[in-house]
């Protein structure tokens, strides 16, 4: 009855975990939640207003498909005051959340044929959202051991002649890891000798500890920006997750085609939500630090709660508000009759018997290793790393 294309998709990992989490404390068990990828702060009090004011105002009807200009032009000032970068309208298009933005690039760019290279470990839905092209993707593995490294002799191993892009998320999901400008530099020498495009997710950008500076790839060479697709929203930056507004820049013939799928499917984004996000890139954006402030306390907390774990390691992230610790030193151990034979039974056993909510490493394309989203509070935070000891202290 269904396509083959719709049998063959499950759903994504970490909102399927995020809804067991909330199932369970509904019926009033005590969770630990390390699961969902978004801030647990407030949205910002001017961000409110303007939606609120754009209700009052009866700004509730249809827009342009690819976004009012305003925002397009909030949008444009930001690359220019944050990346030294600069876009046209025609080279900006607004979408329904960051998903949905390379969703639909995907959708404009790939087709039968294609390769995506897409390192490790990646966000759960870019391979699945390369298959729903039709494209192939390309598994590049990088380790914890390198910084999570693309280096120029690593990334020639996995180009052929139907490699269509890459795709460079940084700061990374789960990881938190950021690429050395140097590999950058030379990813984009590669891209432009070999023709792939560069897919660079930066929706992490504001995000960063230990006074790293975020560098896009886009900004680094002309040639580079050609090639480069940038995919971006306010969800995590401005804690903005439910608002779903999402925007990419680039070339404009790519962003006019990603403009004619988005007119066949969702038109445009959310009226109120685009008045949102004018406020929140065009406001004060001083929430950002006082945000980023905190998520270093947690992270230092809890890499340091983590790595004290006998047998674990646990990467210290440059970005981003996960750790992804690992935990294969437990694999082939038994909890009770179970045997902890993948970082999925490992997962299951600690939302069941010890009522933590993580997302299982695999998901990501490494097995043996937990993603914990450090976007929830010291309380909670505190509360499952004494459960995650206890059930590792109960596995031989």
């Amino acid at each position: 009855m269904l396509s083959a294309r719709a049998a063959s998709l499950k759903p994504s990992p970490t909102l399927a975990i995020s809804a067991k989490e909330k199932a369970l404390k509904a019926q009033g068990i005590d969770i630990a939640g390390f699961g969902a990828g978004e801030p647990d702060f407030d949205t910002p009090a001017h961000i409110k207003e303007a939606a609120i004011k754009a209700i009052n105002d009866n700004f509730t009807r249809y827009t342009p498909v690819t976004g009012i200009d305003p925002l397009k032009d909030a949008i444009i000032d930001k690359f220019a005051r944050d990346n030294g970068l600069t876009y046209k309208r025609e080279e900006v298009i607004v979408s329904c959340g960051g998903k949905h933005g390379l969703y639909n690039l995907f959708q404009a760019l790939f087709q039968e044929g294609d390769e995506v290279i897409v390192p490790t470990p990646f966000w759960v839905s870019y391979p699945p959202m390369i298959e729903l092209a039709d494209a192939k993707p390309v598994i590049l593995e990088t380790r914890e051991e390198d910084d999570y490294q693309i280096t120029p002799d690593l990334l020639k191993k996995y180009l052929t002649p139907r490699t269509k892009a890459i795709i460079l998320n940084y700061p990374s999901n789960p990881v938190g890891s950021v690429f050395y400008r140097e590999n950058l530099e030379a990813i984009g020498k590669l891209a432009v000798e070999k023709g792939f495009f560069l897919i660079s997710d930066e929706i992490y950008e504001k995000l960063v500890y230990d006074d790293y500076k975020h560098v896009s790839i886009a900004s680094m060479d002309p040639a580079f920006k050609e090639r480069t697709i940038i995919c971006h929203g306010v969800s995590k930056t401005y804690a903005m997750t439910g608002w779903r507004i999402g925007y990419s820049a680039g070339p404009a013939a790519i962003i006019k085609a990603m403009g004619n799928i988005q007119s066949q499917s969702t038109s445009n984004p959310t009226s109120v939500s685009q008045m949102a996000a004018l406020a929140a890139l065009s406001g004060k954006q001083d929430f950002i630090a006082t945000m980023v402030a905190e998520f270093k306390k947690r992270k230092d907390f809890l890499v340091k709660s983590m790595r004290s774990i006998e047998g674990v390691s646990c990467y210290d992230p440059r970005g981003a508000f996960y750790v992804f610790p690992n935990f294969n030193v437990v694999m082939g151990r038994k909890y009770k009759d179970r045997v902890v034979d993948t970082s999925t039974t490992l997962t299951e056993i600690l939302l069941d018997e010890f009522h933590t909510a993580v997302v299982p490493g695999v998901e990501f394309g490494k097995e043996g290793y937990l993603r914990l989203s450090f976007a929830t509070s010291m309380e909670v935070i505190e509360k499952g790393v004494e459960r995650i000891t206890k059930a590792v202290a109960s596995m031989s």
